[in-house]
C-alpha cells in the first residue's frame, strides 16, 4: 500500500472500470493531483489475467461477496451479488464481454447531454484504448451460435436486432485488459497516487461541500472535490454512511436525499444446462489430456484457460412475435453442474436468458447499521413472464442451432414443459447477470440524486461516476457503458 499524503486536489473513491477512467481523464487534463482509493488489493494476482480464472476470483477476497435480501419474487431466496474488490473493480473479475448497448437505451434516458449522439464519440474514444475484438479461438460450439438466426457470420451479436454469435471482449494477447490497464497505468506519474487496501468509511463534508474522505479515522482532504466511483452498491452506501440520503436509511442525517439508493435494478436471468459426451469443456477422462496441456495451450491463446467462460451471446424477442429483442442469452461452452459441487464430472454447455430492459425496481438501504440490498427481482411480474417465454424460445433455438453437436438438456428439462412449470422454475432458480445499476439516478429533475453533469445534488464538489447513475440499465452487459461514464465524467469534473 502507498503511504498517503494528507491533501490532494481530487479524490476518486474506487479503482473500478469507471474510477480508473475518471482518474486518467483528470490527470490527462492536468486538472491537479489525484488520489484513487481502492478498498481491495492490487490486480497483480495471476488469475486476474487468465480469462477462465474468473471462476476462482468470484467468491474470493477480491470479491465484496454481497448478498441480496430475501426476495418474494424468488420464493424468499437470497442471491449472490459479485462485485470486484481490487484495482480494476468488477472489470477484474468479469467475463470481459463488450457491448455498448442500444442507441435507444441512451436516448430513452431522457437526460440532456446523454443521448446516443452524445455518448457514441465517447465510446469511440474508450474503444481506442480497450481495443475490444472477437475472441480469437472460441469453442466450436460457440462458433455454431450464428446459426440461431443466420446471416450474422463472424459479426458480433447486437441488441438492436435478433442475432447470435461470438462476442467481442476487452482482451489483449489472450489476457484481460481492464480499465486499470487501459486507463490507470498509462496515467501513472507524480500527480497520481493509488492507495490500495483502504476502505472509505465516510465523506468529510464542510458546510455544503465535500472536502475529503475518512479512511477509518484518518482524514484525506480534497481541495477541488471527491468523485464516487465505488459502484452501484458502494457509492450510495458511502453517501448513506455520510448522512446523505432518505430519513429512514441514514443516521445523523445532514442532507435529505430521498432517492439515494432507490431505483436499484439488474438484468434478471435464468439458465438451461446441457450435457453430452461430445460437447463442451468438462472434467472427463476423454478431456484429461487436454486439461493437462491447458497451461501450454493458454500461452498459445487456445483451450479452456483462454476462454472467458461466456464466449457467445444471442439477442432475440422472447415471444418470437417479430418485435425487437427484449432478452439476451449468454453462452458458456463448459459443463456447469446445476446442483452440488462445481467440480462435478461431465461435459456440456450452458445458456441463459436475461431480460434486457427489466421493469422491476428494488432499493439499497441501511438498517441498524447494516447494508440491506433489496434487489427486487420480479417485483413487476412482466419481467417474470418475459423471462419464462424466453426460456421456451431458447430451448427451440438451441436445438436448431447446435444440430449434430447438440447435447440433451438436463435442467430444467422435463420439470418445465408447461408455462406455469417454467415460471415456477424461474422463481426457484433465477439470479442476475451481475449488472446492478441505478441507485444514484441522474436526471434534470430536482428529485434525481445526480445532475446530468454528474454532480451529487445538495453537495458541492461531489460527483458520482459509475453504473449507479444510469436511470435504466442498458440492453446488454454494462462494463463498456461504465467505462464510458467514467471517461465522460472526467471532462465534466475538470471543467
Amino acid at each position: 500500500m502507498s503511504t498517503p499524503a494528507t491533501t490532494y486536489d481530487y479524490i476518486v473513491v474506487g479503482a473500478g472500470s469507471a474510477g480508473c477512467a475518471v482518474a486518467a481523464g483528470l490527470i490527462e487534463r492536468e486538472a491537479g493531483t489525484v488520489a484513487v482509493i481502492e478498498a481491495g488489493p492490487q490486480d497483480n494476482h495471476p488469475f486476474v489475467k487468465i480469462p477462465m480464472a474468473l471462476i476462482w476470483l468470484m467468491g474470493s477476497r477480491r470479491d465484496w461477496q454481497f448478498k441480496s435480501a430475501p426476495m418474494a419474487g424468488l420464493n424468499g431466496r437470497q442471491i449472490n451479488i459479485p462485485r470486484g474488490r481490487m484495482v480494476g473493480g468488477s472489470g477484474s473479475i468479469n467475463s470481459m464481454v463488450w457491448f455498448r448497448g442500444r442507441a435507444s437505451d441512451f436516448d430513452g434516458w431522457n437526460v440532456p447531454g446523454w443521448t446516443w449522439a452524445d455518448v457514441a464519440p465517447v465510446f469511440d474514444a474508450v474503444e481506442g484504448r480497450t481495443a475490444p475484438n472477437r475472441l480469437a479461438n472460441p469453442h466450436p460450439l460457440t462458433e455454431n451460435l450464428h446459426r440461431l438466426f443466420g446471416g450474422n457470420g463472424i459479426a458480433p451479436p447486437s441488441p438492436d436486432y435478433e442475432s447470435a454469435g461470438v462476442c467481442h471482449f476487452n482482451l489483449q494477447n489472450g489476457r484481460r485488459w481492464s480499465a486499470a490497464d487501459a486507463f490507470l497505468r498509462p496515467a501513472a506519474g507524480p500527480d497520481l497516487t493509488v492507495i490500495t487496501g483502504q476502505e472509505v468509511s465516510r465523506l468529510h463534508v464542510q458546510g455544503d461541500r465535500a472536502a475529503g474522505v475518512y479512511l477509518g479515522d484518518t482524514l484525506l482532504t480534497a481541495t477541488k472535490g471527491v468523485v464516487l466511483s465505488a459502484g452501484s452498491i458502494g457509492s450510495p452506501d458511502i453517501l448513506l454512511r455520510s448522512g446523505i440520503g432518505p430519513s429512514d436509511s441514514v443516521e445523523d442525517q445532514i442532507i435529505d436525499a430521498p432517492e439515494v439508493g432507490q431505483n436499484l435494478h439488474d438484468h434478471p436471468g435464468c439458465g438451461m444446462h446441457f450435457a453430452g459426451v461430445h460437447s463442451g469443456y468438462g472434467l472427463t477422462l476423454r478431456q484429461a489430456a487436454a486439461w493437462a496441456m491447458s497451461p501450454l495451450n493458454y500461452l498459445r491463446g487456445k483451450g479452456p484457460l483462454a476462454s472467458p467462460t461466456v464466449e457467445g451471446a444471442a439477442f432475440f424477442n422472447a415471444r418470437g412475435d417479430g418485435a425487437e429483442p427484449d432478452v439476451q442469452s449468454h453462452f458458456i461452452p463448459f459443463f456447469m453442474n446445476h446442483a452440488g459441487s462445481r467440480y462435478a464430472p461431465g461435459s456440456g454447455y450452458f445458456a441463459d436468458v436475461c431480460v434486457c430492459r427489466p421493469k422491476s425496481r428494488g432499493r439499497l438501504m441501511r438498517r441498524d447499521g447494516q447494508l440491506h440490498i433489496a434487489l427486487g427481482l420480479f417485483n413487476d411480474e412482466a419481467d417474470l413472464d418475459t423471462l419464462t417465454h424466453g426460456l421456451f424460445r431458447l430451448r427451440h433455438l438451441m436445438a436448431d442451432a447446435m444440430g449434430d453437436t447438440a447435447a440433451p438438456e438436463v435442467h430444467p428439462a422435463g420439470k418445465a414443459t408447461t408455462f406455469e412449470d417454467m415460471r415456477d422454475h424461474v422463481r426457484d432458480a433465477a439470479g442476475t447477470a451481475y449488472h446492478p445499476v441505478g441507485t444514484l439516478r441522474m436526471g434534470a429533475d430536482a428529485t434525481a440524486p445526480v445532475t446530468p453533469q454528474l454532480q451529487v445534488r445538495g453537495v458541492d464538489a461531489l460527483w458520482a461516476a459509475d453504473a449507479s447513475i444510469m436511470p435504466a440499465v442498458t440492453s446488454a452487459n454494462t462494463n463498456a457503458p461504465s467505462m464510458m461514464i467514467g471517461h465522460r465524467a472526467a471532462s465534466f469534473i475538470a471543467a
